[in-house]
C-alpha cells in the first residue's frame, strides 16, 4: 500500500507540474524571436569577474567587442589570478581602449571573491544599465541589442538569460541535461516572469541590472557571502518590489558550463549547500524527494503487481513529457540522454551528498582557491 500510494501522488505531482510547465514555459520568451529595430540607446557598463580564466578570457571579451550595440563600456576584473589572466586583460585594453581592467590583489572580510569583484566593476561603471557576466560566455553580435531593446520594452528592471551550455561527451550532457530539468522542477523559473510572484531568477552567464534597480536592492553588499550569487541577485529584486524578465538565450548566448562530469561535482560543491540554505534537515529532504519522486517510478516498473505497474509508466511518461520541454527549450541536447534519467538522479543526489559532507569536513567550501567557513557563510546568508 506504501509504495501504491507513493506511485499516485507521483503521477499527481508530475501532472500538475506538466500542466503548470506547459502554461509557464510561454511567459518565457525565446531571444531568438524579439526582433529590434535599433542598436542605440542607453550606457551599459558590462562588468567581467575573471579568476584563472586565461583559457577562455581572450575569446569571451572579443565576442563582447562585436557587439552591435554602440553604447558599451567594458569593465573587466581581474579578481587575483594566479595565471595569465591579468597579462591577457592588459594586452586586449591595447587591442581595445574603451576596455577598463581592475587587478584586485586581496580580498576584504566578509566577501566571496567573485561577489567582491562584481562590486569593484561597479564602482568605476557610468552606465545606465548593468550587465554582470562571467568571463567563459561567447555571445552573439545581437545579443545585448535584443536585450536591452526587450528590458526597456517591457519596461523591467532586471533580465536574465538562460544560455546555451555546451559540453562534450554523453554522461556530462545527460547530467547537464537532468540538472537543468532538475533546476525547473526545484526552482519554478516562470514564475519569476509574474510581478506578483515571490520568486527571483538570475543567471551568472547574463544578469542585466538597470543601476537604480542595483543600488536599491543594496548592490552586491548585500549579497557578499552568497556563492550563488547571480540566483540570489534575481531573488532581491523581487523582494524589494521590482520587476524583472526571464528569456531564452540558446543561440545568443553560450557557456562551456564544464570540460568533464568530475568538474561539475567539484564546480557544484561550493553552492550545493547554499541552496539548501545550510540546513541539514534540507539535504534529507532533497535526497529522499529526488529519490522517490525520480527514480522509484523506474524501479517499480519491474513490479508483478498491474495498478503499480500501470502508475509507474504512467509517472514515467509524465516525466518524460516535462523532460523534453525542459530540454528542448534550455539546451540544444538530444533526447537520447532520457534513457539514463534515473542514473543521473542517482548522480545527482550523489552530488548533494558529497558537496554537503566536504562543506562539514572542511568546515566551509573552497572556491577558486581561497576557503569561506560555513559559520561565516551561515551568517551572512
Amino acid at each position: 500500500m506504501i509504495i501504491t500510494t507513493l506511485l499516485i501522488l507521483n503521477v499527481l505531482f508530475w501532472a500538475a507540474l506538466l500542466l503548470e510547465a506547459v502554461i509557464g514555459y510561454r511567459t518565457i520568451a525565446r531571444l531568438e524571436n524579439i526582433d529590434i529595430d535599433t542598436h542605440f540607446g542607453p550606457l551599459v557598463s558590462v562588468i567581467v569577474a575573471a579568476r584563472d580564466e586565461e583559457a577562455a578570457i581572450v575569446e569571451s571579451l572579443q565576442s563582447l567587442f562585436r557587439q552591435k550595440y554602440s553604447a558599451i563600456e567594458w569593465i573587466a576584473v581581474n579578481d587575483r589570478s594566479s595565471d595569465n589572466t591579468g597579462q591577457l586583460l592588459d594586452n586586449l585594453t591595447k587591442e581595445n581602449l574603451q576596455l577598463k581592467v581592475i587587478h584586485i590583489k586581496k580580498l576584504p572580510q566578509g566577501w566571496l571573491g567573485k561577489n567582491h569583484a562584481l562590486y569593484q566593476g561597479y564602482q568605476q561603471s557610468k552606465g545606465k544599465y548593468l550587465l554582470f557576466t562571467d568571463a567563459d560566455v561567447i555571445f552573439h553580435p545581437e545579443t545585448l541589442s535584443k536585450a536591452l531593446y526587450f528590458i526597456q520594452k517591457q519596461n523591467v528592471d532586471h533580465l536574465t538569460i538562460s544560455p546555451n551550455l555546451f559540453a562534450k561527451g554523453f554522461w556530462l550532457q545527460a547530467f547537464i541535461a537532468f540538472f537543468l530539468f532538475g533546476f525547473s522542477f526545484f526552482k519554478r523559473p516562470w514564475r519569476a516572469n509574474v510581478d506578483h510572484s515571490k520568486i527571483g531568477m538570475g543567471i551568472g552567464a547574463f544578469n542585466l541590472i538597470s543601476r537604480e534597480a542595483y543600488e536599491k536592492i543594496g548592490t552586491h553588499k548585500e549579497i557578499a557571502m552568497r556563492p550563488d550569487d547571480d540566483l540570489q541577485l534575481g531573488y532581491q529584486i523581487k523582494a524589494n518590489g521590482l520587476r524583472q524578465r526571464v528569456v531564452t538565450g540558446i543561440s545568443y548566448v553560450k557557456v562551456t558550463w564544464y570540460e568533464t562530469l568530475k568538474d561539475a561535482l567539484i564546480g557544484l560543491e561550493k553552492n550545493t549547500f547554499a541552496g539548501l540554505h545550510y540546513r541539514v534537515s534540507m539535504i534529507f529532504v532533497a535526497v529522499i524527494g529526488t529519490f522517490l519522486s525520480h527514480v522509484l517510478p523506474f524501479l517499480t516498473l519491474f513490479t508483478t503487481n498491474a495498478l503499480q505497474l500501470f502508475l509507474s509508466i504512467t509517472t514515467i511518461l509524465l516525466i518524460f513529457l516535462l523532460y523534453r520541454l525542459v530540454t528542448r527549450r534550455m539546451t540544444s541536447f538530444s533526447l537520447i540522454h532520457f534513457i539514463v534519467f534515473p542514473l543521473t538522479a542517482l548522480l545527482f543526489i550523489y552530488s548533494i551528498l558529497r558537496a554537503s559532507f566536504l562543506t562539514f569536513k572542511r568546515g566551509g567550501i573552497v572556491w577558486r582557491g581561497t576557503k569561506y567557513s560555513l559559520k561565516e557563510l551561515r551568517k551572512r546568508q
